[in-house]
């Protein structure tokens, strides 16, 4: 208790000294650190994060308990290390100073979040296109960028740099069109990528009735936190994977419905609930097991 004491006591002479510049400065290493946070949170790094916080505890340790040989080797590996960071987040750098060139920096005190009338055109679009290729079964794998940045995912194809369209949606799905197997992907409700490739699902548990496009959609889901809709070329069903997971013959209603509630601002309805991708599978067992007890009865 006593030491809590001296704490404040402490802070409390301090306080007088501080001046509006120190504030200023605070504000300013807050600012910065924040943006760190959210830049590795919007990106896959995570586990590079960790890994530096690892080697920056390792280090603390072997100076203190004065392992020379250790922390010499740390040290170095620290050192380097400040480069290999610039070779590895090259591309938040390189979108960061292209931020501050093209809007300046007032552009950075603003957080980069979807305009909701783009979000709503997306859908809109979308859901339109779906429709349309859906009846005329023509395959599509269409990838909706939330926090994980899916930059990766887009050099593999063409960079794009415009609004969602149902007629550009169904042109670049054309068989014969040349991005047609590929995916587009949606970033901020803009097509940011075409013909890109996506990491296939490694469930071996798979039904086989799944083509290369479903296994390819659930294989992003499963290593982000993407949203991704698809058309089958066999059947022309319409699904959706999100987080692993996939719901297949959706009507346009719910894939609507469900896009509007994943991608978009959510509205409670009249019970309190929200419709989430999870509630579908949800909604599923409920009725399977309704189902079953009628038959024991």
């Amino acid at each position: 208790m006593d030491t809590v004491v001296q704490f404040f006591q402490y802070f409390m002479e301090k306080i007088p000294s501080i001046n509006v510049f120190d504030i200023i400065d605070i504000l300013i290493i807050t600012f910065i650190i924040y943006k760190v946070i959210m830049l590795i949170r919007r990106t896959s790094s995570a586990s590079v994060a960790k890994g530096i916080i690892i080697f920056v505890i390792a280090l603390g340790i072997s100076q203190l308990a004065r392992l020379s040989t250790v922390n010499f080797l740390l040290t170095k590996v620290v050192e380097w290390g400040v480069l290999a960071l610039v070779i590895l987040f090259q591309p938040e750098i390189r979108r960061f100073l292209e931020r501050v060139g093209r809007g300046g920096w007032g552009k950075l005190f603003i957080t980069s979040e979807a305009s909701i009338d783009e979000m709503e055109n997306a859908v809109t679009q979308t859901v339109e296109a779906y429709t349309a290729l859906s009846k005329s079964k023509t395959g599509a794998l269409m990838v909706f960028e939330r926090k994980n940045l899916l930059t990766d995912a887009i050099k593999t194809g063409t960079a794009l740099d415009c609004a969602v369209n149902s007629e550009l949606l169904k042109n670049i799905f054309w068989n014969k069109a040349p991005m047609h197997d590929g995916a587009v992907i949606v970033r901020d409700g803009r097509i940011v990528g075409a013909g890109c490739m996506l990491p296939l699902s490694g469930n071996v548990n798979l039904s086989r009735d799944l083509g290369m496009r479903h296994r390819a959609g659930i294989g992003m889901s499963e290593q982000s936190d993407a949203l991704v809709a698809i058309v089958s070329e066999e059947t022309g069903s319409i699904s959706v994977a999100v987080g692993g997971s996939l719901k297949r013959h959706l009507a346009p209603a719910t894939l609507e419905q469900l896009l509007r509630n994943e991608l978009l601002p959510q509205e409670e309805d009249a019970e309190g609930q929200k419709f989430k991708f999870s509630n579908l599978f949800r909604q599923r067992k409920g009725e399977k097991r309704g189902a079953d007890s009628e038959k024991k009865h």
